[in-house]
């Protein structure tokens, strides 16, 4: 049995494909673009013949529909029946694959039907994907359903974990969906696979001393999360829209198209780097640099019901583009600025420019507005500093005051997302660092504060 795994780094997830050692191949917890899988798949002389689905996945559109396009057969818990064909499958049963034996086990806890597999021949357990109930250093978070169900999904993840996983061995790999860098995630380590063994004696979680103690300690670890992972559960229950490996091309448009657009309520969205949209961009326009990262930015951002109108340059990759939007459930791509910014300013427009300095002619008087998620601040923050998460400055609005601002993050990105947020809010004097608080307290003789 051979194991690729394929890792979405901005989503911070990873699916797998399992070669089943008789042509067929099984995929856990397939991303929505197909074509990473049907190249594994062709390069091995495999067949996809399942898909399987640990749970309804909040923060990414499940790939499983695509695959089954192709003739793989639909894996999914019973437990929250899907609205397309599927095998539903509960704890305990089991399904032939390839001479392998998957059996379902019911690890509720970060969602109610969470299914874990375990693919066993003979009765020998060889690896078991555990989608997000027992993940590298910690498990995922039980709090997407709302308040109302959280504790009861913590205190249904510390059994699952105890009870089922912590029963099988040791040395039995373990490959988890959820990982470093995913919002699903809490005290997740950087390495995507581990083993049975390791998260028994180094997973903080699971040196809790009894239930109450774990939940205490995993919802002590939550950090915020996107709107629309309040959405895509939805989603993938009714069965995302298809498109096949290859993503719809991005309609070119032109500044009176733009126009039309925007009146109706688009999202213009600038992809470029932060140098180039700091140096000339449309007004009005959100900055969010294409990067790995880039997918969960936009669903934090903009509302997925929104049309939304790209600018890009020469150096962008459309598909990439595409493929990250669709990847969340972004549907409404109205196409991009035929010409970009240059397009732009050929039609007589204006262009707007936000500063982009570095911390050694970082104006003192600015107010700094930290724009990093909690953790990060708590980590390490300049003192005096303002901090606002980057996905509730919107909301925190005239909270900030009048006066020039300066917005930092780690190194620039979400800084000029900020920025841009903000002039277009009305804060007339705003820039962006392009660095970090380390270098900022260098430049300014002082040192970091840390936060519980």
């Amino acid at each position: 049995m051979e194991i690729v795994a394929v890792v979405d780094e901005g989503l911070g997830n990873s699916s797998y494909v399992v070669g089943l050692g008789d042509g067929g191949a099984m995929v856990v917890d397939p991303f929505r673009d197909p074509s990473p899988y049907l190249r594994i798949a062709e390069e091995r002389g495999w067949r996809i013949r399942f898909a399987a689905e640990t749970h309804l996945h909040a923060d990414f559109v499940s790939g499983s529909g695509e695959l089954a396009a192709g003739g793989a057969v639909v894996l999914a818990s019973g437990g929250a029946p899907v609205d397309f064909d599927a095998r539903l499958l509960d704890d305990g049963d089991e399904v032939d694959v390839g001479g392998l034996t998957l059996r379902a086990l019911a690890t509720p806890g970060h969602t109610p039907e969470h299914l874990a597999y375990l693919i066993e021949e003979d009765g020998r357990s060889l690896a078991v994907f555990t989608g997000g109930t027992l993940i590298v250093g910690g498990v995922a978070r039980p709090d997407l359903l709302g308040a109302a169900h959280t504790d009861r999904l913590a205190r249904a993840a510390y059994r699952s974990v105890r009870d089922r996983l912590l029963s099988l061995p040791d040395a039995l790999t373990v490959y988890p969906t959820h990982g470093a860098g995913s919002f699903c995630s809490t005290g997740a380590g950087d390495d995507r696979v581990t083993t049975i063994g390791a998260e028994r004696a180094a997973n903080p979680l699971l040196q809790a001393a009894d239930e109450d103690d774990f939940v205490a300690r995993l919802l002590g670890g939550l950090g915020s999360y996107p709107p629309y992972f309040l959405e895509l559960r939805n989603v993938n229950r009714a069965g995302p829209r298809l498109y096949g490996p290859k993503p719809p091309a991005l309609e070119p448009r032109s500044v009176e198209d733009l126009d039309r657009l925007v009146g109706a309520g688009a999202e213009v969205v600038d992809v470029r780097g932060v140098a180039a949209f700091a140096a000339g961009h449309i007004p009005g326009s959100l900055s969010i640099p294409l990067r790995p990262q880039f997918a969960p930015w936009l669903g934090w951002l903009v509302d997925r019901g929104r049309p939304l109108v790209f600018v890009a340059d020469a150096d962008t990759d459309r598909r990439q583009l595409v493929r990250a939007a669709l990847s969340i459930g972004f549907e409404r791509l109205a196409g991009e600025l035929a010409g970009g910014v240059d397009a732009w300013a050929a039609a007589g427009r204006n262009l707007a420019r936000i500063p982009l300095v570095d911390a050694a002619h970082a104006e003192q008087h600015r107010r700094v507005v930290d724009v990093r998620q909690h953790g990060e601040w708590a980590a390490g923050h300049l003192p005096g500093a303002r901090h606002v998460e980057l996905g509730a400055l919107t909301a925190a609005g005239d909270d900030l005051g009048g006066g020039p601002l300066l917005t930092h993050c780690a190194h620039g990105e979400r800084a000029m997302t900020a920025a841009s947020l903000l002039a277009r809010a009305g804060h007339r004097d705003v820039a962006a660092l392009a660095g970090g608080p380390e270098e900022l307290a260098a430049a300014r003789g002082t040192q970091l504060r840390t936060a519980p």
